[in-house]
C-alpha cells in the first residue's frame, strides 16, 4: 500500500432483482472498472453481500468534490455507460442507497493499493472477506467519539483480529452531481477491516462476542453514543476487486 488516500468516497449499496447479481458483477467487472478510472475516479472495491443474495456493494474514491462532479459527468455522459446502461439498470431495483464519506483523519482513509488489479478475464473471486461496520448518530461524530474509538474500541478490534483498514465519516458537502442521489441528513461513521478468509472473519466475530473488555466496557459506552445498533456488512470481493 502507498500513502495516497482518497478524500471523498462513495459507499454504494444496490438492491437487485432476484438472480441478477452475478449478471451485474460480470458486466461491471468487464465494462465499468477501467472506464471509470480513465475519467478520474478510483474503483476501490466491489462485493457480494454475504447476508443478502440480491445486494451488490461497491466503493469508489475521488480526489475532491469538484473533480467528483467532473469525473461522474464524463462517465455517465460518455459512450461506455450509454452502451451498457440499459443492461445494468435492468438488474436493479434501487441504486440510491449511497453514503458520501470522507476520512475521519488525514491518515485514516483507504490507501491506494500497490498490487495490480486482476485482468478482465480473471474469473475466480478471492477467498478473502471485508467487514464494514456502520455507526449512526443523531449528531456529527466529534473529537470525543474519535478519541473513544481509538483508545477504547480499536485496541479490542485489533486484539480480536480486525485491525481497521480505514475509518470514514459522513461528508456533508453538497452533492456535486445531483443526477446521482446520496443519503442526506445522516451522521455515519464507518470502519472497514480485511480478513484472509471467511474463517478469519467468523473467528473475529466470535472472539469479539466473548471479549469481556468489549462486552463489559467498550460496547456499553459505544452503544450509549449511538442512535441505533451498529450495522455490519459482511462482504465477499469480486474477482477484480482491488480491496480484497
Amino acid at each position: 500500500m502507498t500513502d495516497v488516500r482518497y478524500p471523498v468516497v462513495e459507499l454504494r449499496q444496490y438492491t437487485l432483482h432476484p438472480g441478477q447479481r452475478d449478471v451485474l458483477i460480470d458486466l461491471f467487472d468487464r465494462e465499468f472498472v477501467e472506464t471509470q478510472e480513465a475519467v478520474g475516479m478510483a474503483i476501490l472495491g466491489q462485493f457480494r453481500d454475504l447476508d443478502d443474495p440480491d445486494r451488490f456493494v461497491w466503493l469508489r474514491g475521488f480526489d475532491d468534490m469538484p473533480r467528483r462532479a467532473q469525473a461522474l459527468g464524463c462517465f455517465y455522459g460518455g459512450p461506455v455507460w450509454k452502451a451498457h446502461k440499459d443492461q445494468a439498470n435492468a438488474t436493479m431495483i434501487d441504486s440510491d442507497d449511497v453514503l458520501l464519506l470522507r476520512p475521519v483523519a488525514a491518515r485514516s482513509g483507504f490507501p491506494a493499493t500497490a498490487a495490480g488489479r486482476p485482468p478482465i478475464d480473471h474469473a475466480a473471486p478471492p477467498p478473502s472477506r471485508v467487514l464494514a461496520t456502520l455507526y449512526y448518530r443523531d449528531r456529527p461524530f466529534d473529537e470525543a467519539f474519535l478519541d473513544f474509538f481509538d483508545r477504547q474500541a480499536r485496541p479490542v478490534l485489533v486484539d480480536t483480529g480486525a485491525a481497521p483498514l480505514a475509518c470514514l465519516q459522513t461528508e456533508h458537502a453538497e452533492n456535486t452531481f445531483p443526477a446521482l442521489p446520496v443519503r442526506t441528513g445522516e451522521n455515519v461513521f464507518v470502519w472497514f477491516a480485511q480478513f484472509p478468509s471467511q474463517a478469519h472473519l467468523s473467528d473475529h466475530l466470535h472472539r469479539l462476542e466473548r471479549s469481556d473488555r468489549w462486552q463489559e466496557r467498550a460496547l456499553p459506552a459505544l452503544s450509549a453514543m449511538l442512535a441505533s445498533p451498529p450495522q455490519q456488512l459482511r462482504l465477499a470481493p469480486t474477482a477484480r476487486s482491488l480491496l480484497r
